[in-house]
């Protein structure tokens, strides 16, 4: 009776999950074993290049030194959490433009998705699309795990410095409003 109870529990969770937007299968075990920590405050930040939703290549490269980077990390475009992450991030923006910061989200979606998700919520910062994931694995992101191999990518965000190194990271998968309330903490902090 209890692993019947368990086994449509879990179920009910994927359900919820599913309906909730979310892709469940975005972060399903890899070859090799699975990164347990994400960079730390202090490590390097490793360079990449992805195209943004305008289909325009970014190399992360260009920027460090120049200003501060918000790197956020969200499962989905239109998703409902994912979507309060970025707008927050969105109504925010003249704030991290007075610190001298630049914001960018990154997901696995489509450089079409990122575009039509951008237009719609008005969304004034760059969305890089990373369809296989190689970036998120790259700042080791943890996947949120539901059981029975049921992963849906991380959500962090990361504050790098000007010195190209990670200044402050927060990790939060269901409250999607508060990446940016506390990467403007520890910005005003300092």
């Amino acid at each position: 009776m209890k692993a019947v109870f368990k086994n449509n529990l879990w179920i009910g969770l994927i359900a919820i999950f599913v309906f909730l937007g979310l892709n469940v299968n975005l972060a399903m075990a890899q070859d090799g074993p699975v990164e347990t920590t994400t960079l730390k405050p202090g490590e390097k930040v490793p360079d990449f290049t992805l195209l943004d939703q305008n289909g325009d290549p970014f190399q992360l490269a260009q920027f460090v030194g120049k200003k501060k980077l918000i790197i956020f990390f969200y499962p989905k475009d239109e998703s409902p959490v994912c979507t309060t992450e970025a707008c927050a991030f969105r109504d925010a923006y003249a704030k991290y433009s007075d610190a001298n910061a630049l914001v960018i989200g990154i997901n696995n979606g489509t450089v079409a998705s990122h575009k039509a998700f951008a237009e719609k919520e008005h969304l004034p910062f760059t969305l890089l699309s990373d369809p296989e994931n190689k970036v998120l694995n790259l700042f080791q992101v943890k996947a949120q795990n539901f059981g029975n191999n049921v992963k849906v990518s991380g959500r962090e965000t990361f504050v790098i410095g000007l010195d190209g190194t990670v200044a402050y990271s927060f990790r939060d998968f269901m409250k999607g409003d508060e990446h940016s309330k506390q990467v403007l903490t520890f910005l005003n902090s300092k």
